[in-house]
């Protein structure tokens, strides 16, 4: 069975994107490095948050993703 996912048009491609980066600060949460720097510092500086509690900022991020329909 092929459960593969296509992402062919610019919206689906920012979704997955914006879904990756929720994972990469998901992990860096639990301890793991990202090899280009901090994921956290990302997210915050393309969300203008300024909190520094990972947990906090990922709560903001995804009601963000919610808002724009990307997460249910």
């Amino acid at each position: 069975m092929n459960d593969s996912i296509v992402c062919d048009t610019p919206d689906k491609i920012l979704a997955y994107q914006l879904l990756a980066i929720r994972s990469a600060l998901k992990l860096e949460i639990a301890g793991l490095k990202h090899s280009r720097g901090s994921v956290a510092q990302k997210v915050r500086y393309l969300m203008s948050v300024r909190t520094r509690d990972k947990k906090e900022l990922l709560a903001i991020y995804e009601s963000y993703l919610k808002s724009v329909n990307v997460l249910k």
